[in-house]
């Protein structure tokens, strides 16, 4: 696996490999980031191509009360499980080759990022956007792969990629959990043994719901109900929500997309599923 950390060598690399199925990480991989690559594996073997994975966190999708040091990492075991999983390039470029001295542009994207984590995180998304646009213009991607558990993300790069006619394809690939239904994250070393305990009710909660609307019931009853258990439980719920699966807006009845951000000590729990 080669590893590559400034641009010119990048782009010197990728023009050996032919077409590339790109991972975009922030590190401190999981099985669920595993599992993108493996899906990426089959993509670049359609293409004739090859299989390359980015590992940097990204401090403009941080706000200013968002810890950017205490995001995990851990460069050394990420770089082992790329290999292993069959990783071609592992491109890790520091925040100084990213967003160089005198830059003064970034990719705003409405839509499909309003609301939600876009109100909860005033300019997360814009984060996510510029630095995937780079990534995939840095790479020259064909394919990129992401993860379902972030679904408004997923939803956000899909819209920033065809509003700008980018030669690529965003696939989505199911969310990775673990055996109890917690959806598999990065942050979820830091919950505490009896967080950790409870963390299930986010996904149990999600599941509960999409069934019973499945009638054709109302949903704002149904998600009030459910927001009011995981409240009891001692969630701090910012939304549990049944939108559109493209726009994210919300809608009274399925078929849509439930959609849930829930805080647990530290930890902000994401998640979703669809709902028929």
């Amino acid at each position: 696996m080669r590893i590559v950390r400034d641009l010119p060598t990048l782009r010197a690399e990728t023009g050996k490999l032919g077409p590339i199925a790109l991972v975009p990480t922030m590190g401190a991989l999981h099985e669920g980031h595993i599992s993108l690559v493996r899906a990426a594996r089959r993509e670049a073997a359609a293409m004739g191509g090859a299989v390359a994975a980015s590992i940097f966190v990204n401090p403009l999708q941080f706000g200013p009360n968002e810890d950017l040091s205490r995001y995990p990492r851990d460069e050394e075991g990420d770089l082992r499980a790329l290999e292993a999983a069959g990783c071609d390039l592992a491109w890790l470029p520091s925040v100084g080759v990213m967003y160089p001295p005198g830059r003064a542009t970034v990719i705003d994207v409405a839509g499909p990022s309003e609301g939600w984590e876009g109100t909860a995180r005033p300019g997360h998304f814009r984060g996510v956007a510029t630095v995937c646009a780079k990534l995939f213009l840095q790479t020259g991607a064909r394919v990129a792969l992401f993860g379902e558990k972030d679904w408004q993300q997923l939803q956000v790069v899909r819209r920033m990629a065809s509003d700008l006619d980018m030669p690529l394809r965003i696939l989505g690939c199911p969310t990775v959990r673990e055996a109890d239904g917690l959806a598999m994250s990065s942050r979820n070393r830091f919950l505490a043994p009896e967080e950790r305990a409870k963390a299930p009710l986010v996904f149990e909660a999600l599941t509960q719901v999409a069934a019973t609307l499945r009638d054709g019931r109302m949903a704002e009853p149904v998600l009030a109900e459910a927001r009011a258990r995981l409240a009891a439980a001692g969630f701090a719920v910012d939304y549990l929500a049944l939108v559109e699966a493209e726009t994210l807006r919300p809608i009274m009845r399925g078929p849509g997309r439930l959609v849930i951000a829930a805080r647990l000590g530290s930890v902000r729990l994401l998640d979703n599923i669809a709902a028929a």
